[in-house]
């Protein structure tokens, strides 16, 4: 039997996946970066997606140990608060979480209300440290560049979960222009996911089928290796960082930043509520110019 299941969910109105990997002998379980639905016209926050994972996880019987937070994504709203509640797992993330919390403090003007401390996530963890899950391992290798706190999981060293730091090889790799990328840092993190066996399978967070083909959401060191667009074998740095920062020059704000890393600093929690029962989010005003 092997001993390592992994079950993807696509969502679709982020071109994210979502992953479920499974200690087969124990049934323990962790999910990787669980999304909830947002209607950015509305502000109507829903949980359909986060719901259809849940029921999967009930009707095969698992146990939900773990919530992994590859880091704070800019593109969706975590789920990982709500499925906690329901599931009482525990939230995950990289100990640099920090430094993103702490920026993002001054730019959405949270002082007195937040505190940039990581409290905010059940455990953090170090470079290379490991936790169990059921009889296999999950270690956090430290993997920044996109942003400071961006962590691949990698399991029972055979399975690893990238985050946004490198996508499919016709994709390439993830943008350093928010605020705490650094190419150079980006760089020496892929090299550090090359640096893993050959075949070792990297789950993607993301893949939005460039030219027309299907969305994927797995490809191999070996792969990556020999064909990524922009960080393959052999890739100098000077290159990469010239490549990043004039590609990245070009590239539009994702339309969810300002909403999803205000939801994603907190671990997926939203607000507190107001006066009058309801929760706000800020919008600071001529921020992140084009």
């Amino acid at each position: 039997m092997e001993r390592i299941t992994v079950k993807t969910f696509f969502h679709d109105g982020s071109n994210t996946y979502s992953h479920l990997v499974t200690d087969n002998a124990t049934k323990q379980s962790a999910i990787i970066d669980p999304v909830l639905d947002y209607d950015a016209a509305s502000g109507v926050i829903s949980t359909e997606s986060a719901d259809g994972i849940i029921e999967y996880i009930q009707q095969q019987d698992l146990k939900l140990q773990w919530i992994l937070e590859t880091h704070v994504h800019a593109d969706h709203l975590s789920a990982a608060s709500y499925v906690r509640g329901l599931l009482d797992a525990k939230i995950v993330t990289g100990a640099e979480v920090t430094v993103v919390q702490s920026v993002f403090k001054g730019i959405f003007g949270l002082e007195g209300e937040f505190v940039a401390d990581g409290s905010q996530f059940d455990l953090l963890l170090a470079d290379n440290q490991s936790i169990s899950l059921g009889e296999l391992s999950i270690r956090a290798m430290h993997t920044p560049g996109h942003t400071p706190s961006c962590v691949t999981y990698v399991v029972d060293e055979s399975v690893a979960f990238v985050g946004d730091t490198i996508f499919m090889p016709d994709m390439g790799t993830a943008r350093c222009d928010f605020p705490g990328g650094d190419a150079a840092l980006l760089y020496a993190s892929i090299q550090r996911i090359l640096d893993l066996p050959e075949k070792t399978e990297l789950y993607m967070c993301h893949d939005y089928g460039p030219n027309g083909r299907e969305c994927f959401y797995k490809t191999t060191v070996g792969e990556q290796r020999r064909s990524n667009i922009h960080v393959h074998q052999g890739s100098a740095e000077s290159d990469f960082i010239a490549m990043r920062k004039e590609r990245d020059s070009t590239l539009a704000m994702p339309a969810l930043i300002l909403p999803a890393v205000q939801i994603n600093i907190r671990g997926g929690r939203l607000p507190d509520k107001g006066n009058n029962g309801i929760s706000y989010l800020k919008i600071p005003l001529n921020v992140f110019k084009q």
